[in-house]
């Protein structure tokens, strides 16, 4: 079993904001990717319509998770929340309390590990 955190959060793109989530999304993937080595997946998705985006990410561990919320909390929130309105967040793995914590004010479902494999 791995420590791996890891979901998707759906959400819908507010009307008249999808150049304003482009921007912002840029912003954030730049400073993840720099910012932050426990993250292992940072990934974005938009439908045809781009009313809807899911963001895909995946931490080697809770301690990494943490670090990504604190950074998110501190530099991103109230834009994210400005252009995004959240629809439903699935967490995959065993986060520890704080991190399903952190998460509950998202609506977290969290899926324990059952069993498989990942390469």
């Amino acid at each position: 079993m791995t420590e791996a955190v890891h979901w998707v959060l759906a959400t819908k793109i507010k009307d008249g904001k999808y150049e304003d989530l482009v921007a912002l999304m840029n912003e954030m993937v730049t400073a993840t990717e720099t910012d932050e080595p426990g993250t292992t997946h940072y990934e974005w998705f938009v439908n045809d319509g781009k009313d809807v985006c899911h963001v895909y990410e995946r931490y080697e561990s809770s301690a990494a998770t943490m670090v990504h919320l604190g950074n998110f909390d501190a530099k991103f929130a109230k834009r994210f929340m400005g252009c995004l309105e959240p629809t439903g967040m699935t967490v995959y793995g065993n986060p520890d309390e704080t991190v399903r914590k952190a998460l509950a004010t998202m609506g977290a479902v969290h899926m324990d590990f059952l069993g498989g494999f990942s390469r």
